[in-house]
């Protein structure tokens, strides 16, 4: 049984290489019974999805896989595939990232947070909206995994001074440290069960327990049940709220600009989605959804008490509120006085929303119109303010250092650095969008897009409404298991093919399909701020799951909602566009011409 134990260790240890080898050859058959270039090019897409899927290569160089295989092959020249992975939009997401740098450079995004705790106020409920309005805002701008990582120490420091030293003995700690291990090698955690979790408390509190009455024990106990479930519902409702902030902006997360990318390539007249439509859809459905989960966290974790929301505090409470305001004062205090470079840093960011949100909002003409048609896009706008951030001065310039001979001559730095952004900026996302967008490219024009789309026939019949439900929840399933930008890379294509079966404009179908790659909240495994909560090691895989079935629900229906009101307005979707309709008269033709080929070489025969 050992012998068995080791040998089934071993295998594991070596799965990504088994993966690695084994994926190409068990894909053999689609090359053989597919049209031959829509057959390469499922095999390099069902290719690139096992091994996202299974981590079996790191997933920025599974997405620079096209570059190889697509030349090799036979489905897109290396002069096609190559400026795939230097988009327009890749540059728009890359000036996001590099303002991120410079908000987290100067601890602008700390301030903002422990600003916004203050004036929500410190009874647990309104500490968890705090918690969650701040990290959904900075999620808008920074990475999901980067606001998480950043609020969560501050949601520790809280719940210790509400509570005090969670009571765990050095079995948990040394658990805890192989959390960490284990999160390093498998990217998987382990965490205490309940009982071993409470273990501690009970054993040292156990010479006091036998003196008090049975009434003191209930009371005890519940408080220290109290206890354990608010600390829950802190810690899970900020990676939560990261997720559905994302989805606010379209440089919130890499979903939406692989929307964006893949309409490009698909759609090129389509020019109804920008940063300032987007916001104008997204952000209203992110407040909803925010309200909601904070609702529904709150009264699942006792924030908010149905039954006795009349009753009095008790005395431990209530100083146990006045300590943590001090913590966040006392926190927002060591920050200092806010520094010129923090006042610059925020104007800039200012500036950088604003102009994004004006260039062209559609419903009045943006600042772009002063130009040529066509020339100015987001990337121009995002790539125009970080560029600043490189020369700025990061302290006040001073009219007397001219005249002051005895002054150091020192160099003033500038808001960012090229070392710092070269450090901080996460490159491999880059690589991943050009990945997505060079396998879009391989779908058009191999034409397995529209070979997919003849395959589509069962589902003409299903009303569009339905529709957009069934996929957001196949979606948001999908997710939990698999990385949201893998995810929405191998369904955008799909979608889209679906959307001119149905006759309904493409976006109808996409954008849920996008916003639903960010709902993943069952699993600690399904995106990394959840990994980053759980580590924590006082959440178990039951609380994510009881929690994250119904913000997957709710999700799912109001984003059905969004898309039937206030979206219909913002992006056309009562018609069938224009643009859509050429690509699909190109997808007829391109189709007669795949049928007369095949019927030429029937006759051959």
């Amino acid at each position: 049984m050992a012998a068995l134990g080791a040998l089934v260790k071993k295998a594991w240890s070596v799965r990504r290489f088994v993966v690695l080898l084994c994926a190409p050859l068990a894909l053999v058959p689609i090359l053989l019974s597919l049209p031959p270039k829509e057959g390469r090019c499922l095999y390099v897409i069902l290719l690139m999805a096992l091994y996202w899927c299974t981590e079996a290569l790191p997933l920025a160089v599974t997405a620079l896989l096209p570059i190889v295989l697509f030349p090799f092959l036979g489905i897109l020249p290396s002069n096609k595939v190559c400026p795939q992975y230097f988009l327009d939009t890749n540059f728009l997401f890359l000036s996001g990232l590099i303002m991120a740098s410079a908000i987290e450079e100067w601890n602008l995004h700390r301030r903002i947070a422990l600003r916004v705790l203050m004036l929500v106020g410190v009874q647990p409920a309104r500490l968890i909206l705090g918690m969650m309005l701040t990290t959904s805002f900075l999620s808008m701008w920074l990475s999901n995994t980067a606001s998480t990582a950043m609020m969560l120490p501050i949601a520790n420091a809280i719940l210790k001074s509400l509570f005090g030293e969670k009571d765990t003995s050095k079995d948990m700690n040394r658990e805890n440290e192989e959390n960490q291990a284990s999160l390093q090698q498998n990217k998987l955690y382990t965490v205490p069960t309940e009982m071993q979790f409470l273990a501690s408390t009970e054993d040292k509190d156990l010479a006091e327990e036998k003196e008090l009455s049975s009434d003191a024990l209930s009371d005890l106990k519940k408080e220290e049940e109290y206890k354990t479930n608010i600390w829950k519902g802190f810690l899970i409702s900020i990676p939560y709220a990261a997720s559905i902030g994302g989805t606010a902006t379209l440089t919130g997360t890499a979903p939406n600009l692989i929307l964006l990318g893949q309409l490009k390539s698909y759609f090129p007249e389509c020019d109804v989605v920008n940063f300032g439509s987007w916001f104008m859809f997204a952000f209203p459905l992110m407040l909803i959804f925010l309200l909601m989960g904070w609702l529904w966290i709150s009264i699942l974790y006792g924030g908010i008490n149905l039954r006795g929301w009349k009753t009095k505090k008790s005395n431990i409470r209530v100083d146990a509120e006045a300590r943590a305001k001090e913590v966040i004062k006392e926190d927002y205090q060591k920050l200092g006085p806010t520094k010129f470079a923090e006042q610059a840093i925020f104007f800039f960011f200012c500036m950088f929303a604003i102009m994004l949100f004006s260039r062209d909002p559609k419903f009045i003409p943006g600042w772009a119109s002063l130009f040529a048609p066509g020339f100015i896009s987001d990337a121009v706008t995002g790539i125009t303010i970080v560029i600043i951030l490189f020369f700025f001065p990061s302290q006040k310039p001073s009219l007397r250092w001219w005249f002051d001979l005895k002054a150091p001559n020192t160099e003033t730095q500038p808001l960012l650095t090229w070392r710092k952004a070269q450090e901080t900026v996460p490159w491999n996302i880059i690589l991943l969008l050009g990945g997505g967008f060079a396998m879009a490219k391989g779908c058009e024009e191999s034409g397995l897009s529209v070979w997919i789309g003849g395959r589509l026939h069962p589902l003409e019949g299903v009303p569009p409404p339905v529709a957009v439900i069934l996929i957001t929840i196949v979606i948001a399933l999908f997710t939990e298991f698999a990385s949201n930008t893998a995810t929405i890379i191998i369904f955008l294509p799909v979608l889209a093919e679906l959307a001119i079966r149905l006759k309904v404009n493409p976006l109808y179908l996409m954008i849920p399909g996008t916003i639903g790659c960010s709902y993943a909240f069952m699993l600690p495994v399904s995106t990394p701020p959840n990994s980053i909560a759980f580590s924590s090691g006082h959440l178990m895989v039951k609380d994510m799951a009881r929690t994250g079935l119904l913000m997957n629900l709710m999700g799912v229906l109001l984003l059905s909602l969004a898309m039937n009101t206030w979206a219909k307005s913002i992006f056309q979707l009562g018609t069938f566009p224009a643009w859509a309709n050429i690509h699909a008269e190109n997808a007829t033709s391109l189709v007669t011409a795949v049928e007369n080929v095949t019927l030429s070489a029937l006759n051959k025969i």
